[in-house]
């Protein structure tokens, strides 16, 4: 397969090699996708600084929101026109599915992006607000204006799990409010996020509008998120990634976007408990559990909690774990041997506390390089239990049973986390009525809907705002109000 091989970054609107080599692995059988340099320090400054240069000279920001769409479409047609070197370089980078990098994240993405720009054009960005009668007649108010304008410049930080579509849910919006952006992929996953730079030229972005750029640790990510010319970040990543941002933000005051881990429940309801091995494979299937929407608590009727370990149990039997270039293999790799041994580590303490392990729990005997731990299934006996508190980001699915719907919302919300749930139930209403009492940030109930027009984004510790939707575009303006009247004679 040919990949992209670019190993230079983007800066400013030139391409700029540095000295550093990052070194990409591939997680499915540990051989090297490719080497990038990393960003030269000098660079990552030039970066920040034309990008508040272009920002306050107003080259990008004072365009027409149509022009800019129209820049914005060509940017994403070389990008589809990229299918090729760039659907290979996801898999090779993240050892994802090939079905996942060509479906979730390229088709999905890009339906995704031109969602967006259709449904910024469509919102208002300055309207008219009511005055009332005596600020009328006392105050000599002839109009009241609410504008929405770009925030400045914008450190957007996407993680190696998703990192072209969390690059679209950040960059799209961010551009079309007018803001000029630095992009910083996860060091993990650097490769395939490049596209954006070669992408920005094609599209004549102008100079200073968009860069992307690499590091192999966090010293630059910290610079984005310190940096009093940065007027925002928005950051996709581990809640304690999160926090850390959220302190070294604070001194210069800057809007903050988090979206954070998960522990996401998935309830079923007594009358669906027959699709609970479904919910299961869907855990794994795709990212290895390597997801912060990813249900890895399973609420189920405790008097039939049994019959559903046995129906879990089957179906991840059922799996074959292997490379993305095997075509029967159904379950990659996680992404390095960080995050394998995580999922031992809580696997253990899972059985310390009082759990078993139903099926699962240890790497495989085959393949014999790579990084892959079996889908695994856990009988746990309350939430209390590690494993059903901590996102563990691996492919290990606890299973808990509930009393009754009441015990089962309160399960379900006795977390730290607040990003995602499901609800199963043919009995729709009792299901909505579940739904309805879950803090958390999108609830599925028997289906879901990924869409630019639909938000996503935590409650308590899963994050701050929402991407997507006209509350994610909303996340990338700052509100002016305006009081226009005429000067007393």
């Amino acid at each position: 397969m040919d990949l992209l091989r670019e190993d230079r970054t983007y800066v400013a609107g030139r391409w700029v090699s540095g000295h550093e080599p990052i070194a990409v692995e591939n997680p499915a059988d540990e051989s090297s996708v490719g080497t990038v340099t990393a960003t030269p320090w000098p660079e990552v400054r030039r970066a920040i600084a034309e990008a508040r240069r272009s920002f306050d000279a107003g080259v990008w920001a004072e365009l027409p929101a149509a022009d800019r769409a129209l820049v914005l479409r060509r940017l994403l047609d070389h990008i589809e026109a990229a299918h090729d070197t760039l659907v290979p370089t996801m898999v090779a980078e993240a050892g994802q599915p090939l079905r996942f990098a060509e479906s979730s994240q390229f088709r999905s993405g890009l339906a995704l992006a031109r969602q967006t720009i259709d449904l910024y054009l469509s919102m208002p960005h300055e309207q008219s607000a009511p005055v009332p009668v005596d600020d009328l007649v006392r105050g000599r108010v002839a109009l009241s204006i609410r504008r929405h304008e770009p925030v400045g410049v914008v450190a957007a930080i996407t993680p190696y799990n998703a990192a072209i579509i969390m690059a679209f849910q950040k960059l799209i919006p961010a551009l079309l409010a007018g803001n000029s952006v630095i992009l910083r992929p996860s060091p993990l996953t650097p490769i395939s996020s490049l596209i954006f730079g070669a992408a920005a030229e094609a599209a004549e972005l102008p100079a200073g509008v968009l860069s992307v750029i690499t590091e192999s640790g966090s010293a630059a990510a910290e610079l984005l998120t310190t940096d009093p010319a940065v007027d925002m970040v928005s950051f996709t990543g581990s809640t304690a990634v999160g926090r850390r941002i959220l302190a070294q933000a604070a001194p210069t005051v800057k809007r903050v976007a988090l979206e954070l881990g998960g522990k996401s429940a998935q309830i079923y309801l007594p009358d669906a408990v027959g699709r609970a091995a479904t919910g299961a494979i869907m855990v794994v299937a795709s990212t290895a559990g390597q997801a912060c929407v990813a249900a890895t608590r399973m609420l189920v009727p405790e008097d039939r909690k049994a019959e559903v370990l046995e129906a879990v149990t089957a179906a991840y039997a059922a799996i074959k774990v292997g490379s993305p270039a095997d075509p029967a293999a159904t379950m990659g790799p996680v992404i390095d041997a960080g995050a394998r041994e995580r999922c031992e580590r809580y696997v253990a303490l899972a059985e310390r506390h009082g759990g078993t392990i139903a099926f699962g729990g240890k790497r495989p005997q085959s393949p014999d390089r790579g990084y892959y731990f079996e889908p695994t299934v856990l009988d746990l006996p309350d939430s209390a239990n590690p494993a059903a508190r901590e996102e563990i980001f691996g492919p290990v699915l606890a299973v808990i049973g509930y009393r009754d719907l009441d015990h089962a919302v309160a399960l379900a919300n006795d977390s730290e986390y607040g990003l995602s749930a499901q609800v199963y139930g043919a009995d729709v209403a009792a299901a909505v009525g579940v739904a309805r009492r879950l803090r958390t940030g999108a609830v599925n109930v028997n289906t879901a809907v990924f869409s630019a027009y639909a938000p996503s984004g935590g409650y308590k510790q899963s994050g701050l705002g929402r991407e997507r939707g006209p509350d994610g575009i909303r996340a990338f303006q700052e509100v002016k109000h305006m009081a226009i009247g005429e000067l007393a004679r």
